[in-house]
């Protein structure tokens, strides 16, 4: 009789291979077939063993190469098959991941499946942009949100709740949405003087970091030329980004003018 299979629903973290938890490396290098997301960065992909079956189901904004629920059949069919299946998502599985989709599509088909954790984007990429989420005396908590809403809808968020200024807002996926968030938070109250920053790649070689505020945030991320995935970080403690600056991409080098490198890989206010 076959052995029933496993779906482990794998959080890759932002990019960094570094950034993977012990648990995720060990099920990569188990696995029977990897099923992975599109944003799955290369250094990731390589610490798969070789041999072990890839299948590419990449989501774009506006292009969905596989459909949430093919990729739902997807691993219902490998499972049933026996297999040992790590479906690795960017960032966290449970974190605008669907990956709670997928596991009550398994469930309810009577078949297993582990959650585990990864660095969700928030904690990673505003770390490594210098952004601490909390700070005595500038942030008491952190609201996550996406900006961008399934099959495209019109971004529909509770704007005076977000608005609040003792809190850190982080926005995922919100690029295309940025000069509407920015003018909506705005309008809720916010000051347009509140620092806001947008991180692209973050963790990653590529990582660029574009600061500014509310008001000027949509047209320097637009002049930068900054491309998805995008990281947005509003409130008060986007001002200790240059302060608490530390990561330098690979390829780079830290010279007498260290004080100065943000200046050299960012676009400032």
């Amino acid at each position: 009789m076959q052995q029933q299979g496993c779906v482990y629903l794998v959080g890759a973290g932002p990019g960094d291979p570094d950034l993977l938890t012990l648990k995720a490396l060990r099920l990569l290098q188990e696995a029977d077939v990897v099923v992975y997301d599109r944003l799955i960065s290369q250094g990731v992909l390589d610490l798969i063993p070789g041999g072990v079956s890839r299948i590419s189901v990449g989501k774009a904004v506006g292009h969905h190469s596989m459909p949430q629920d093919d990729i739902n059949e997807l691993l219902l069919n490998l499972v049933r098959r026996g297999r040992r299946v790590v479906r690795l998502k960017g960032g966290d599985p449970f974190i605008f991941g669907r990956g709670s989709e997928e596991a009550m599509f398994l469930r309810r088909h009577g078949f297993d499946f582990e959650v585990v954790p990864g660095i969700t984007a928030a904690a990673a990429c505003s770390a490594y942009a210098g952004v601490p989420l909390t700070h005595r005396g500038m942030s008491r908590g952190v609201r996550l949100v996406t900006g961008h809403f399934r099959d495209d809808e019109p971004i529909d968020l509770d704007w005076r709740a977000l608005a609040d200024p003792e809190a850190t807002l982080v926005v995922y996926m919100g690029l295309a949405n940025l000069p509407r968030i920015c003018s909506e938070l705005a309008a809720a109250g916010m000051a347009s003087n509140m620092p806001a920053l947008a991180v692209q790649s973050g963790t990653t070689p590529d990582q660029q970091r574009v600061s500014g505020d509310l008001g000027s945030l949509p047209e320097k991320v637009k002049a930068a030329g900054l491309a998805a995935p995008i990281l947005i970080i509003i409130g008060r403690t986007v001002s200790l980004a240059e302060e608490l600056d530390w990561y330098v991409p690979d390829g780079e080098e830290l010279d007498e003018g260290a004080a100065d490198v943000a200046h050299d890989r960012s676009v400032h206010a």
